[in-house]
């Protein structure tokens, strides 16, 4: 595929401009019609064209052009995963997969995440298929008003770059929040964070099974130990803890550690796990000093519990526009005035590191008795 424009933002279109420009690309006939017709009842999206596999789909790229890209995983030919890399490589564009819940198709949709592109929903069975037209709705909506992403594969490149081992950790508790371009983010600031690290609870907007998946490949990849973390579990150094992709994830204070609880609550913001619901117990946490980082994503999930966890007296990280997929999340985090910090994600782990460094010195001061600056 010969090289192409780097990926450039998608506004809004004012009065005469084009509509958003997408391109089916599913090796079922009767899937790709279900999401054409589906989008093409919007008024603001246009779909360009349908592809069976890779070949027809790197045509029809460089004959209409298309602004995004649906993209089914599992293809003859080439699979899709193949035909991501390659189009990653000559000619990025934001690009959402859809993707079966098998455990095969799970692990495909969280290697597409990683290899650039920007989101995943799952195959629903056919009473669900309304809800998986109106999530790629949203989504290429999101994508519209979205920057170029900023996360360079090169990044991805952790070893060197891993922050040093704390040498005063306090007592602490990192939480993350992340949807729409999330994957990637997550995996680099877990690559360069210390192994000493308080532990990391995290919430990613995906479906159950990709969490499992996802937590899989991080612990593969990083320093530290990484799970989908299961009811009661004990929250412990070193490790971070991925909430399953159909629970709300809480972290509560047992006697001695941090434990985890699982929820079956309604959704919050249309989200099961919220991260509001996971930033909003981390700041009932007493005794322990609380670093909150809200990332890339759409809507609004977690600018409240942000502000909530800032009220309590956290250290309060969002990240920035310039470095977001999607600026939705902490955009509106950042209105509300609920971040300490904004930052593109490279520069969150000396944040967090420095924010657990200074509550230990603030812890060992105040346990020899000195009081002073």
């Amino acid at each position: 595929m010969r090289k192409g424009p780097a990926v450039t933002a998608l506004e809004h279109p004012r009065q005469g401009e084009r509509r958003l420009r997408v391109l089916v690309v599913d090796d079922s006939a009767v899937m790709c019609r279900l999401i054409a017709d589906g989008l093409s009842r919007e008024a603001d999206l246009e779909v360009v064209g349908t592809a069976l596999d890779a070949f027809v789909a790197r045509e029809l790229i460089l004959e209409r052009a298309p602004d995004v890209l649906t993209l089914d995983l599992e293809m003859p030919r080439l699979d899709g995963l193949t035909f991501l890399r390659t189009l990653m490589a000559h000619h990025p564009m934001p690009v959402i997969v859809v993707s079966s819940l098998t455990p095969a198709g799970s692990s495909a949709a969280v290697a597409a995440l990683r290899a650039g592109a920007v989101d995943v929903l799952a195959k629903p069975p056919a009473a669900g298929r309304a809800e998986l037209t109106a999530g790629l709705v949203a989504r290429l909506r999101a994508l519209r008003t979205s920057p170029p992403a900023r996360f360079q594969a090169g990044a991805r490149q952790e070893t060197a770059h891993r922050q040093r081992p704390l040498v005063q950790p306090a007592r602490g508790l990192v939480v993350m929040g992340a949807s729409t371009g999330g994957i990637q983010v997550i995996e680099g600031l877990l690559s360069r964070l210390p192994e000493n690290l308080p532990p990391v609870a995290i919430v990613q907007h995906m479906p159950r099974p990709f969490t499992r998946n996802f937590a899989e490949r991080l612990d593969q990849v990083t320093g530290l130990r990484v799970v989908e973390v299961v009811d009661g579990e004990a929250l412990l150094p070193g490790h971070a803890y991925v909430a399953p992709g159909d629970r709300h994830l809480l972290v509560e204070s047992g006697v001695t550690t941090l434990q985890a609880r699982l929820s079956e609550d309604p959704q919050v913001h249309h989200q099961r796990p919220s991260v509001d619901v996971l930033f909003a117990s981390a700041a009932r946490v007493r005794g322990r000093a609380v670093v909150g980082v809200l990332l890339t994503g759409m809507g609004k999930d977690g600018a409240e519990g942000l502000g909530t966890l800032r009220r309590s007296g956290a250290t309060t990280i969002a990240q920035s526009e310039a470095s977001s997929v999607v600026f939705g999340m902490p955009g509106e985090a950042i209105a509300r005035n609920a971040a300490v910090h904004v930052a593109a994600w490279p520069d969150m782990p000396a944040l967090i590191c420095e924010a657990f460094e200074q509550a230990g010195r603030r812890a060992g001061r105040s346990h020899s008795g000195f009081d002073g600056p």
